[in-house]
């Protein structure tokens, strides 16, 4: 297995709920370690910049407004294969459709408050990491 680094964002339905601790337990529980974490209010600006990649779809705005309604939390997580470790333990994108004891099974409201992101690849992972961390940030 290959030590990798990905990035994670706990959303606003879980800031909002305090369920930070909780979510946190699941993702060691996989045997990921948080290298780094701290908690953001995402401007509209910043959100969209994120989100760029889906500004053609119609649920852009949406995303982007409930992104940066309330604070987040942005993780760096690093474990084997942890792109598709974090992966399993997100859950499918829809709740309904999410594996019990996922993190969406769990505690993801709907479709959109679907509580956490996580990287789809390598390259992702790295930009997006590097938009909320400098990398003295990151410590493993």
């Amino acid at each position: 297995m290959a030590l990798q680094r990905t990035f994670s964002i706990l959303k606003p339905d879980v800031t909002r709920r305090n369920l930070t601790g909780a979510v946190n337990a699941k993702i060691e529980a996989a045997g990921l370690r948080i290298v780094a974490q701290k908690r953001v209010h995402m401007s509209l600006a910043e959100a969209e910049t994120f989100y760029g990649v889906h500004r053609a779809r119609p649920f852009f705005g949406e995303l982007t407004q409930m992104m940066s309604a309330a604070p987040v939390v942005v993780q760096v997580l690093e474990g084997d294969n942890a792109i598709a470790r974090y992966r399993d333990v997100m859950g499918a994108t829809n709740p309904a459709n999410a594996v019990p004891g996922t993190i969406r099974k769990e505690f993801a409201l709907s479709m959109g408050e679907n509580s956490v992101h996580g990287s789809d690849a390598p390259e992702t992972a790295a930009v997006e990491i590097a938009q909320f961390f400098a990398g003295n940030e990151i410590v493993g």
